[in-house]
């Protein structure tokens, strides 16, 4: 290169920015090592700026760009030139921004990148902070719905959102390896057993409720006896023998985030609530919900439970009649309810099995304080008449009236209708009941509508899904709960509605899900208390139209619901006993007898209920009896005929002051 002349700047090449010309020195090497590398890191914070920054940053980027030139151009011979700022991004081609032009230009380009960088720099801080604000209201939301009633978490949902703000929303994972379609028992047993033998498994339940998973029985029972006046927000109560519990499996801190649930390391049980499942594509291993997103699972069990049935008088009827009718079910009913019981004059159950006896006895027993009047009737010649033989459900039926009730057997609802402002209930035989408010227990309809779209068959008997021996519908498809139409090996093909049976089957089911191959062998069981002083457990097939046989012995203080439970430890009696089964009985050998029903208006204080079929015990009834149920279960097993079955009630132990 020629030397320069005296007071002449030297001439170099143009800048070859950066890709290496081999010309030697070029314009770029007169910026120093160190102005170098703090440019450098300088462009690079801008460009990273400029991608982070948003629609605003870029949109001054374009109106300001003629102003600048890519790339490095000769510069004149003058000494006040800028120097060339170089702006490397990684994975990008390198790129170079030269200003040129006269050097009274300098200030105004100075400032233009004084601008462009407070721009860039305020959105890339702008879009940080929108990140942590977002991510803390997510966080506090959560924590801020935590115990609150689906009244209201609807009435949150239902406010706008502040000026500014958008509503945020659950993010639905695409893809899970167990998906739980119901949040009941079922479903809650089937989580608990998957990740016992899995504790790596990721679990998705998805329901409609509102709520986490909960158990069901207290509603009809304990809840109502509690002394707490805020019940129904706590939802937790006394069990009879003292001890506080909740009615919910897990506290809220049990289960990880919905949209965590693909990233968490080590798995967890995550719930969708308030979501349903509308279609189910067996093939593609798919379901869609109602909000329109798709999930992909590897495993699916269905637990959806069942649907209170309505009456088709009260169908008939108007939307007043409609709406001052409960369908009793879940948290939400009992909520609905008791705030009702407090409110009106008159209460009608229509219904006699379980859960309408239970419901009279409990607002009975509430009614003494408040002034309602309770009534119940029903078609049956006395309560649980499909149940229990004639002469021990008119006994139960006079405890019903004892704790206050007004009963109406033989009672056939012909319409209902409103007159005078209150709900006229007119039944077949020309009687009329006017009442307030009415509560409908008459059965459950077992919810199959996914097997419309999944292809699975329906039992035409007994309603729901039809399975095999391990609870399975189709491949990767599995049945739990009241749902499931499943064989028993000892019974027959049946369905079953207790909580009993729905731990038991969800557990096996999510065994099975995750490799077991088990087959359902279980006989579930099944409890019903009219308050703290009379209760019944039960077992198998018991059918007031079978042949029965009663042996009873005179009660004690000890035998009450309240008394087993502190024997157990467990308001829940089921969890003490589940799957327990005598491993050795021996009946004593006896002169045949024929058993003879108890007399009438006798005091039924404890006792055995036998039912036969072929001269088999097939369901047995222990009448204000407690934990004995795995010799009951024995004796069903076992599948044999018995000359005495006074003898086989001694293996209870009722005659034992």
């Amino acid at each position: 290169m020629p030397a320069p002349s005296r007071g002449e700047e030297p001439s170099w090449p143009a800048c070859d920015g950066g890709r290496g010309s081999g010309l030697g020195p070029t314009v770029c090497d007169r910026v120093s090592v160190r102005e170098k590398k703090g440019r450098r890191r300088a462009g690079v914070a801008v460009a990273d700026m400029f991608r982070c920054g948003g629609l605003a940053a870029g949109a001054l980027k374009q109106k300001l760009a003629p102003l600048v030139r890519t790339g490095c151009v000769p510069g004149p011979r003058q000494r006040n030139r800028l120097p060339v700022l170089q702006c490397h991004h990684p994975g990008s081609p390198s790129r170079s921004l030269a200003s040129t032009g006269a050097s009274g230009k300098d200030g105004s380009r100075l400032v233009y990148f004084l601008i462009v960088g407070a721009t860039v720099t305020g959105a890339g801080v702008y879009y940080a902070y929108r990140i942590l604000k977002d991510d803390q209201k997510r966080y506090s939301e959560r924590i801020s719905g935590l115990g609150l009633t689906p009244e209201e978490k609807q009435k949150r949902a239902a406010s706008p959102a502040p000026e500014g703000e958008s509503v945020p929303t659950v993010r639905v994972p695409s893809h899970v390896p167990f998906l739980l379609i119901g949040g009941g028992t079922a479903a809650f047993a089937a989580a608990r057993s998957i990740r016992a033998r899995d504790p790596g498994a990721r679990v998705l339940i998805v329901t409609e409720d509102p709520e986490l998973p909960y158990m069901r029985p207290p509603l009809s029972k304990e809840l109502w006896f509690s002394d707490d006046p805020n019940v129904t927000k706590t939802l937790r109560f006394r069990q009879w023998n003292g001890k506080e519990r909740s009615i919910y499996f897990q506290p809220p801190s049990f289960y990880v985030s919905a949209q965590d649930l693909p990233h968490i390391e080590n798995g967890g049980v995550a719930v969708l609530t308030g979501k349903k499942v509308v279609q189910l594509d067996v093939r593609g291993n798919m379901v869609k919900l109602n909000d329109g997103s798709q999930i992909t699972y590897e495993k699916c069990l269905i637990a959806t439970g069942g649907t209170p049935r309505s009456l088709a008088a009260i169908d008939r009827a108007g939307a007043e009649v409609k709406s001052r009718t409960t369908l009793f079910r879940k948290v939400g009913d009992f909520r609905t309810l008791e705030k009702i019981s407090r409110e009106v004059k008159s209460i009608t159950i229509i219904g006699g099995g379980f859960l309408g006896s239970e419901l009279a006895c409990a607002l009975g027993r509430k009614a003494r304080t408040l002034g309602t009047e309770v009534i119940q009737l029903f078609p049956e010649k006395g309560n649980m008449g499909k149940i229990l033989p004639e002469y021990l459900s008119n006994w139960t039926m006079e405890k019903v009236r004892r704790e206050g009730v007004k009963v109406l057997p033989d009672a056939i609802v012909q319409s209902v209708g409103v007159s005078g402002g209150k709900l006229l209930i007119k039944l077949k035989d020309g009687r009329k009941v006017e009442t307030d408010h009415i509560v409908a227990a008459v059965g459950l309809e077992p919810n199959v509508e996914l097997a419309k779209t999944g292809g699975l068959e329906i039992d035409s008997d007994f309603g729901g899904f039809r399975v095999n021996a391990e609870l399975q519908a189709r491949s990767n498809i599995w049945v739990a709960g009241d749902a499931a139409c499943f064989y028993d090996i000892k019974l027959g093909r049946r369905r079953v509605e207790h909580h009993d049976h729905a731990v038991v089957s969800g557990r096996l089911a999510g065994e099975n899900m995750t490799g077991a191959a088990k087959p359902y062998w279980h006989q579930s069981m099944f409890w019903s208390d009219l308050g703290p002083d009379v209760g019944y457990e039960a077992i198998g097939l018991v059918d007031s139209s079978l042949p029965t046989v009663g042996v009873f012995a005179k009660a004690t203080a000890e035998d009450n619901p309240k008394s087993a439970t502190e024997q157990s430890g467990t308001g829940i009696r089921s969890e003490s006993e589940t799957e327990s089964e005598a491993s050795e009985i021996a009946v004593p050998p006896s002169n045949p007898l024929v058993p003879q029903a108890p007399a009438e208006g006798e005091d039924y204080g404890k006792g055995v209920i036998f039912y036969l079929r072929d001269k088999v015990v097939v369901g047995i009834v222990l009448w204000n009896i407690f934990n004995r149920m795995p010799i009951a279960r024995k004796i069903i097993k076992d599948g044999e005929q018995h000359e005495d079955l006074n003898e086989v009630a001694k293996l209870f132990n009722i005659h034992e002051d």
